[in-house]
C-alpha cells in the first residue's frame, strides 16, 4: 500500500472488522494511547463499527491535554513580559490557564507569535537580538528530538537569547501509572506509532510481561487502528501478552538513532505533572545541566507558579479513561470549543474535542452525517 486512501478502503476494513467478530468470544477493554487515533476513531465511527464486545477507552495522549495547567501559567507569565517573544505551536493559544489564555495575552499587547518547528523560533532570536524569545516546548517524544536540537543549536551559534519552556512527557511512564490505578479496566494497549518511531520499542516488552498487557504498535487511519484492534484481540483471546509492531512501514524496533542521542545529549529524565492527572515519576524531560541556561523557568523566575484545576472540569478522568467526555455534566454546555474549561476540549486532539466535533453527545448511534459515521465500511 503506498497511498493513503488505501488505508481507507472499505472492503478491506470490512475483511478486518469480520475477522475481529470472528475472533472475539468475551468482552475486552482497549486503550488507545494517541489522541490523533482517538480522533481518528470518532471521525470514522471505528468504535461503533467494532463488535459490542470490543470497548475502545481514550487514552491520555493528547500533548496539548497534558500539559498542566501551572505551566499554561507559567507561559501566560513569561508571554506577558515586554522584553519577550514568544513562540508555540497553534493549539497551544486557546488552551486556558487559571484566568486567560495565550491569545488573550496576545490581545493585550504580548508578543506571541505561531510558528511551525522552534528552529522557526530560534531563528527569530538570531534576527531579534534586543528581546529574549522563548519557545514553548511541550508534546510526547515525537515533538522532543526538534525541541533538543534547536536548543542545540542556539548553543553552537552562541544565540543567548533564546530559551524553550519545556513541558515534554513520556508514554510508557503514563503506562505504568494507568495500568496501577486501582480503577484501571485497560487489558491492551494501541501504542502511538509515531512515538515509536522515534523511540523505538524498547521499553514495551518489561511493560508487558509486568502487567501482562498486548502492546501494539498502531498508526493512525481507520485501516491502521482495525488492525491494531485485530492484532490485540487475537492475543488476549490466547491469553498472550507480547508486543507487536503492526506499523512497519514507520516504525522500526530501535527507533531513531539520531534522535534518540540528539535527546540523550540534551534532556535528561524527570518527574513530570499531567494536568487533571498528577505528577508521575520519570515521565518527562528536562534540559540537562549542560542546556540549563536555555530553561526559560529558569531564566524568568516561574519555577513556583502554582495551580488548582476547575473544579467543574473533569478532563483528568477523561484523560485517564475513565468516564468518556459526554458523561461530564459540562461537556457541551458550560464547556464548549469557544468556552472550553480544559484542553480536552480545545486540541485537535482531545477527546472532548473530538465528541464535539463530530456529535457524540450521548452514549447512542453518532448524530454525525453518514459519511462521518461509516467512512471505513
Amino acid at each position: 500500500m503506498r497511498y493513503l486512501d488505501e488505508f481507507q478502503d472499505p472492503a478491506l476494513a470490512r475483511r478486518l472488522l469480520d475477522e475481529i467478530r470472528a475472533t472475539v468470544t468475551r468482552p475486552w477493554a482497549l486503550m488507545e494511547v494517541c489522541g490523533g487515533q482517538t480522533h481518528s476513531i470518532i471521525r470514522h465511527g471505528i468504535d461503533q463499527l467494532l463488535p459490542s464486545e470490543v470497548e475502545l477507552i481514550h487514552g491520555p495522549g493528547c500533548p496539548v491535554c497534558v500539559t498542566p495547567l501551572e505551566m499554561i501559567d507559567k507561559a501566560l507569565a513569561i508571554a506577558s513580559r515586554p522584553d519577550v517573544v514568544f513562540c508555540s505551536f497553534g493549539d497551544m493559544l486557546r488552551v486556558p490557564g487559571s484566568g486567560r489564555d495565550l491569545f488573550r495575552v496576545k490581545s493585550a499587547g504580548g508578543d506571541v507569535r505561531v510558528v511551525y518547528s522552534p528552529l522557526d523560533a530560534l531563528e527569530i532570536a538570531r534576527r531579534t537580538p534586543e528581546k529574549q524569545v522563548v519557545f514553548f516546548g511541550i508534546g510526547f517524544e515525537t515533538t522532543a528530538p526538534a525541541n533538543a536540537m534547536a536548543v542545540h543549536q542556539a548553543r553552537r551559534l552562541g544565540v543567548r537569547n533564546f530559551s524553550l519552556l519545556v513541558s515534554h512527557v513520556r508514554v510508557p511512564p503514563a503506562i505504568e501509572a494507568i495500568m496501577r490505578s486501582p480503577h484501571c479496566r485497560v487489558q491492551g494497549f494501541l501504542a502511538a506509532g509515531h512515538v515509536c518511531s522515534v523511540m523505538g520499542v524498547g521499553e514495551y516488552p518489561a511493560l508487558a510481561e509486568r502487567f501482562r498487557v498486548p502492546l501494539v504498535v498502531t498508526g493512525f487511519e481507520p485501516l491502521d487502528i482495525l488492525e491494531g484492534v485485530r492484532r490485540t484481540v487475537r492475543q488476549l483471546e490466547r491469553g498472550e501478552h507480547r508486543v507487536e509492531n503492526a506499523y512497519p512501514r514507520a516504525v522500526r524496533d530501535e527507533g531513531n538513532p539520531a534522535a534518540l542521542r540528539m535527546l540523550a545529549e540534551v534532556f535528561e529524565v524527570a518527574d513530570r505533572a499531567w494536568r487533571g492527572i498528577g505528577t508521575i515519576p520519570a515521565s518527562g524531560w528536562r534540559l540537562a545541566d549542560a542546556y540549563r541556561e536555555f530553561d526559560a523557568e529558569h531564566r524568568f523566575d516561574v519555577t513556583d507558579v502554582r495551580a488548582e484545576e476547575p473544579a467543574a472540569c473533569r478532563s483528568g478522568e477523561v484523560l485517564q479513561g475513565l468516564l468518556k467526555p459526554y458523561e461530564c455534566a459540562a461537556f457541551g454546555k458550560a464547556c464548549t470549543p469557544r468556552t472550553p474549561l480544559g484542553a480536552t476540549m480545545v486540541s485537535g486532539e482531545g477527546a472532548c474535542a473530538a465528541y464535539y466535533l463530530y456529535r457524540r453527545l450521548s452514549p447512542g448511534p453518532a448524530a454525525a452525517t453518514g459519511k462521518e459515521a461509516t467512512s471505513v465500511g
